[in-house]
């Protein structure tokens, strides 16, 4: 292999990135070593010296009240007692959670049985007083109270010497690892520093490689190959550049899917738009209405007037749909085209009803003209159906079913459609065109007879 100035920048930039990394490797690696070892210091011998310090403390006052109270009686006094053995045998708990070594912990076992056995002892002396036995509380005292005494504070003392000394064992571990530490990474340092310096007259031919990356990238977008990988590993303006076009074509994937699912007949969004669209809404937890909108009595007109006179009138629909967007200017109302003679219409609850208001409204009288008008004077035609037997069949009427949430009643889109579908189908056993909302058939079946829907008489009238 020719060995290249390219190549020789490039192999001279790899071995300088790999001195980098071990440099900055093994400093991070040292850093967290000495940052365990300043955690332990703080967090663990420090608390250790407080804590036993905190226990001397009560002991302290524990041997005080104790004396005191021999020669008060004062029940003050006992309960003063009490409470600093309950703080002491706090701070005990406390020190065992700290995860002392096996050594610490057998030490404050046995403070912890002294201290049982000096409270133990204080209770025998409270009987004592409270039956006139204050020479036998005395001795008792003496005996074995003292003693107890000084027991305990002998091992919090050596506890404190010990954790003094491993404190300053610590601090030795922390310079020395930190003097290593700094000599191996200014010696990488410094190696690195004399590559770069070499290298420095040919960094310019580096910035070659990402820009002829990024030309190459653009020229395969621009054959329609979305799928290829744009590395991005720099922080500098190329860097920038390369990670916004890869953004960029992210976005133009995610554009042609959208492209590919809308309906080449009408234009509007497909599924994909439409599940992702429904799926933002409930995320968003904001009320919102799902209204699918479908044509009543479409597959007989089709069979009779054909498919492309059946395609006409799916555009219609649209046609209209979006006329009503443009004309409201509802920017935050969603149009989209499930397929056939099934439309989709998201949004905020009012807009939707609203455009189902005009649709059934207006529906009647914009489908007249795809029919003769002997048909649309008689209201029906003749055609054959599925069996091929001639009959009447009415004309196209419009059917829209209403379903509203804010994302606490239903985890996806599919169970929101679902929904929507089984409201539609009850909504095409009503006559005419109409629409109708979850609300509607709730008070159908708890207040009327007949369900209180919002359609008109679109019968024609000759």
């Amino acid at each position: 292999m020719k060995l290249t100035i390219s190549r020789k920048l490039l192999l001279g930039y790899l071995f300088m990135a790999l001195l980098t990394v071990l440099a900055g490797a093994y400093a991070l690696f040292s850093l967290q070593r000495l940052h365990q070892v300043a955690h332990d210091i703080t967090h663990r011998n420090f608390a250790v010296i407080e804590q036993a310090k905190k226990l001397t403390d009560a002991l302290l006052a524990q041997e005080s009240a104790e004396k005191r109270y021999l020669i008060l009686k004062d029940p003050l006094l006992e309960q003063i007692f009490l409470q600093r053995s309950l703080e002491f045998q706090e701070t005990i708990r406390h020190i065992r959670s700290l995860g002392l070594d096996r050594n610490t912990q057998n030490t404050f076992n046995e403070i912890e049985k002294f201290h049982q056995r000096l409270h133990d002892t204080f209770i025998e002396e409270v009987a004592l007083v409270l039956n006139d036995q204050v020479p036998e509380a005395q001795a008792l005292s003496e005996s074995v109270a003292d003693g107890t005494i000084d027991e305990i504070a002998k091992r919090l003392r050596l506890i404190q010497v010990q954790t003094d000394r491993s404190i300053t064992e610590k601090m030795n571990q922390m310079a020395r690892r930190g003097r290593d530490a700094v000599n191996i990474t200014l010696a990488l340092a410094l190696l690195s520093l004399l590559l770069g310096v070499s290298l420095a007259l040919l960094i310019t031919r580096n910035i070659s490689k990402p820009l002829q990356q990024l030309q190459r990238a653009a020229g395969m977008i621009a054959e329609g190959n979305l799928d290829h990988h744009i590395e991005a590993r720099r922080d500098d303006e190329i860097g920038a550049l390369a990670k916004s076009f890869a953004e960029m074509t992210k976005r133009l994937k995610i554009l042609e899917e959208l492209n590919l699912d809308a309906s080449p007949l009408t234009g509007l969004p497909g599924n994909l738009a439409i599940e992702n669209r429904i799926k933002s809404l409930l995320g968003q937890k904001k009320m919102f209405s799902l209204c699918q909108v479908d044509l009543d009595n479409f597959k007989p007109f089709g069979d009779k007037y054909g498919y492309a006179w059946g395609s006409e009138v799916i555009k219609e629909v649209a046609n209209m749909l979006k006329g009503y967007i443009t004309e409201t200017q509802a920017t935050d109302i969603f149009i989209g085209h499930i397929g056939g003679d099934d439309y989709v219409i998201v949004g905020n609850s009012e807009g939707v009803e609203a455009i189902c208001q005009r649709l059934v409204k207006d529906f009647v009288q914009a489908v007249r003209k795809y029919y003769t008008e002997e048909d649309a004077q008689n209201g029906y035609y003749i055609g054959r159906d599925r069996q091929g037997i001639l009959q009447k069949f009415p004309l196209i009427t419009v059917t829209a079913a209403i379903v509203t949430d804010d994302g606490t009643r239903f985890a996806d889109p599919l169970e929101m459609g679902k929904i929507a579908a089984d409201l539609k189908e009850y909504a095409k056993t009503l006559p005419g065109s109409n629409y109708v909302t979850e609300l509607d058939v709730q008070k159908h079946h708890m207040r009327h007879p007949r369900i209180e829907q919002r359609r008109l008489d679109l019968e024609y009238n000759p």
